[in-house]
């Protein structure tokens, strides 16, 4: 494999007087021995295994209080359904509004400590749910429960996009978010066996549900500050040369900030004033609302004279093999903005719902919703479309960020008045994933519509010593191809859209 400059092609110009400086990363690094698809198994294991057992127990301990409500929950803390859904909601206000901040943490700190951080953190706010006694209580866990939960999901998708290039990142994003499926499916079985610990300790069933779940979580923590690797160029279970390969690679992807980026606001300003991200926002609000809608009240949905937790087991199943499909598509095919629209198009599940007065009818929606719901194609599609490291970081954790906080509000539209059916509940969701299919497509057609432009060299900069009849000032000057696009990231003329 080979690292070229960018050429005079590569970001439209016409002529070049000059040569363009190589500025390879390291250039007096030898990489020629490293066997790059053994590096990249190696990495994989390295990367991918341990960060989707994370997630698991993340998703297993946020989604737990909806197993624990069928065991008595509510009576025992002599709480209302309405007190119960207000405990759900106060989960996602620090959830969403700490993830941009945790984002740039972790860029500065390193991951083995960050991610093992919070995962202790809310490892034990997990377990002290298993001692409260009343609604104030329960308000408390909930709010550092989300506190410290925050920065791990858009923490994990922003870490995997500085290890692989933009074409490898959605089967791993794939692979990783399965396990929140996996999460959905054990944590039914397992609050089902956990229960049977009823009055051991004088303790009730659902609070050793709790229990045991936080302080696994707390031992997987401890684990995590030696498990969890670094980023590329400072990774240890990496040779010099391996770092340095790495690193050569995401930057021929267009990844010029893999080497490392040091912290300045404008790169934080540059997300905020992005259209991306904007719209990026509308999409999560469209995937993360639904998703937290389905995964606490999955079991309330067809708890229908069925035993829920069970019945749920092969939903999520069937959801894992879509999330693994999609994401594998998406990097084979490509054009994942059309994946997404296709995926989001499902939403045919929740008029099933809406309309449905069968219950075997309505179970089987119920795997059409999580096919929609599930797959995380938008993910690696985002991602793709943004380039500098904290830049990245920023608007990821803001998309993420703002469709988590829609977990507030998708929280509290399963109400037990609309039972069996829940056709208000089904209807705002439904609205939801309307929403980020109508979001995806603008996002599609404004990206579509800016490769054209720079493809006729509307963005092209003025470079010194480079005679290129489209450049104009207004889109920057630099002393050479190198400088406009480490400083311009994604905005460079010569950057081009995924879609």
């Amino acid at each position: 494999m080979s690292f070229e400059s960018s050429s005079a092609k590569d970001v439209g110009f016409k002529e070049k007087s000059t040569p363009i400086s190589p500025n390879v990363y390291r250039e007096d690094v030898d990489t020629s021995g490293v066997d790059e698809t053994k590096l990249m198994r190696r990495i994989d294991w390295h990367v991918v295994p341990w960060l989707a057992l994370l997630y698991l127990l993340n998703f297993l301990d946020r989604g737990s209080i909806g197993n624990a409500k069928l065991y008595n929950l509510e009576q025992d803390l002599r709480i209302t359904d309405t007190q119960y859904l207000i405990a759900l909601t106060v989960f996602f206000f620090p959830y969403a509004l700490f993830e941009p901040p945790s984002n740039v943490a972790l860029r500065r700190l390193r991951p083995s400590r960050w991610l093992s951080f919070l995962m202790l953190g809310w490892g034990v706010v997990m377990t002290l749910h298993g001692i409260i006694h009343d609604y104030n209580g329960l308000l408390t866990v909930r709010f550092f429960l989300g506190l410290f939960e925050a920065g791990l999901y858009p923490g994990i998708v922003f870490y995997m996009s500085c290890w692989y290039k933009r074409s490898e990142l959605g089967t791993r994003v794939a692979l990783f978010f399965s396990s929140a499926t996996v999460a959905g499916a054990f944590s039914g079985l397992l609050a089902a066996a956990i229960s049977n610990m009823q009055g051991i300790g004088g303790l009730a069933g659902w609070k050793w549900i709790f229990i045991l779940e936080g302080l696994f979580t707390v031992l997987c923590a401890i684990a995590s500050f030696w498990i969890v690797q670094d980023f590329p160029d400072n990774a240890k279970f990496l040779s010099e040369s391996e770092r340095v390969f790495v690193v050569r690679r995401l930057q021929d992807d267009m990844r010029h900030s893999a080497g490392g980026e040091k912290l300045k606001l404008k790169y934080i300003w540059q997300s905020l004033v992005d259209w991306k991200t904007w719209i990026a926002m509308g999409m999560y609000m469209g995937f993360d609302g639904p998703l937290f809608a389905f995964s606490l009240f999955t079991p309330t949905i067809i708890n229908q004279a069925t035993v829920a937790n069970l019945l749920s087991v092969p939903v999520y199943a069937w959801a894992c093999i879509m999330t693994c499909i999609i994401g594998f598509l998406g990097d084979r095919i490509g054009s994942r903005g059309y994946i997404n629209l296709y995926v989001f198009a499902r939403l045919v599940g929740y008029v099933i719902l809406i309309v449905s007065r069968n219950p075997s009818l309505s179970y089987f929606a119920v795997y059409l919703a999580a096919s929609a719901i599930y797959p995380t194609i938008r993910v690696a599609w985002v991602s793709s479309n943004v380039e500098g490291s904290y830049k990245r970081s920023v608007t990821l954790a803001m998309a993420i960020g703002f469709g988590n906080l829609n977990g507030a509000v998708t929280s509290n539209v399963y109400r037990s008045q609309d039972k069996p059916w829940y056709r208000l509940g089904h209807g705002i969701v439904l609205t939801y994933i309307a929403i980020g299919w109508i979001c995806s497509l603008l996002f599609l057609v404004l990206l579509r519509l800016e490769n054209k432009r720079r493809d006729a060299g509307e963005r092209d900069e003025v470079i010194d010593g480079l005679e290129n009849p489209f450049a104009r000032e207004e889109n920057g000057k630099f002393a050479n191809v190198e400088d406009a696009r480490a400083e311009k990231g994604d905005q460079w003329s010569g950057f081009r859209y995924t879609l």
